[in-house]
């Protein structure tokens, strides 16, 4: 999905807001299927093409946070970016798992809950390669099960006004994360908060129109 949804979408500016190499499921032993290949190959080439690319690691991928500043290939490294907007206003683009409490003091419940979502990713396969079968449209599982549990909800909306309200600390209009998993747009306290999603379940991102305004697409239900 996530190759096809580049051979539709052009842009001068791509941020991959971390969390592209599984860096720790690749330890517990090495996936690598040509499709991931595929999806390096047509992002270096975008970047020889002139197209700036700018790669903020997350916490799978955070041994890439000991090369910051360097280039691979003509995609720079970078703990965090600013972007301006073509209307103006200026948005901090980060992960955003260092304002994740759990993440930063309890590594060990952390990596348990990788395995659980490890789990529920590949039932959520299985559940897909039947509802096909029927005709039926991708579905997520583990957006499903976050949607019923008030405690993974109220997570949510605690981690969102943290990054707002980080955002508002450094003086920006608004932040551009990932990490949890939750596509949105929305306004809080004035601010704008921008959450792409991801590309292993959800399959968003958001993409910025010529006039500015930023969109979340849903390829899945594309």
């Amino acid at each position: 999905m996530l190759l096809d949804f580049l051979a539709h979408n052009r842009a001068d500016t791509i941020y991959l807001v971390g969390d592209i190499v599984d860096a720790w499921r690749l330890r517990r032993g090495w996936f690598w299927p040509k499709a991931h290949d595929d999806v390096v190959q047509e992002l270096l080439a975008r970047a020889h093409d002139g197209v700036r690319i700018y790669y903020i690691p997350g916490n799978h991928d955070e041994g890439l946070r000991a090369y910051l500043g360097t280039h691979f290939g003509g995609i720079e490294v970078m703990e965090t970016a600013p972007h301006v907007t073509a209307d103006g206003r200026r948005l901090l683009v980060t992960h955003g798992d260092q304002f994740d409490a759990i993440v930063m003091n309890a590594r060990w419940l952390a990596h348990l809950g990788d395995r659980a979502y490890e789990g529920a990713l590949w039932l959520n396969t299985w559940l897909n390669r039947a509802r096909r079968l029927w005709g039926g449209q991708y579905w997520s599982l583990s957006n499903w099960a976050k949607l019923q549990v008030k405690q993974a909800v109220n997570f949510i909306s605690e981690y969102e006004d943290v990054l707002a309200d980080e955002a508002r600390r450094k003086g920006f209009d608004g932040i551009v994360c990932g990490h949890i998993h939750s596509a949105c747009i929305r306004q809080i306290h004035g601010l704008a908060y921008i959450n792409t999603g991801d590309w292993v379940e959800s399959c968003t991102a958001v993409v910025e129109s010529a006039d500015g305004q930023l969109h979340l697409v849903d390829w899945a239900a594309a």
